[in-house]
């Protein structure tokens, strides 16, 4: 097993993975925010959420700082350690990584949507974009 596969398994052990329907259920619910963090050219490339979901888009490598309630560059959004963040790439990797370094500078309630846009959109739930088709 290699480095990056060790890593992510410690990793997964410490921090909530939802399924789709969980996330979606959890926004629904207005418990979580979804924190969209691929890149322009990905969101573009392979889709995007649907705007009806009130989406943050904070790529990865300004993640921490948007959203640590303490940081003079923090988003409105960021009013505490308690807010439920589910961080979402594109297949749920980077998302994991990520999670976990939220939890690390306090955010302890921060999650990972498993399986990422991909897994979303497969399951059937609100997208958009990729090649112009739209979904929900």
């Amino acid at each position: 097993m290699s480095g990056i596969e060790q890593l992510l398994l410690r990793t997964r052990a410490r921090i909530d993975r939802l399924g789709p329907l969980e996330t979606a259920e959890a926004l629904a619910a207005g418990d979580a925010r979804l924190v969209d963090i691929r890149p322009a050219a990905q969101r573009a490339a392979e889709g995007e959420f649907a705007d009806s979901l009130d989406v943050l888009v904070i790529e990865r490598n300004v993640l921490e700082w948007r959203l640590d309630p303490a940081s003079d560059a923090r988003i409105p959004e960021a009013t505490g350690h308690g807010v439920r963040w589910i961080v979402a790439c594109q297949e749920g990797y980077a998302s994991s990584l990520a999670a976990a370094a939220l939890r690390d500078i306090g955010l302890h309630r921060a999650a990972d949507l498993d399986g990422g846009f991909r897994a979303w959109r497969e399951a059937g739930l609100p997208a958009a974009g990729q090649a112009g088709r739209s979904s929900g």
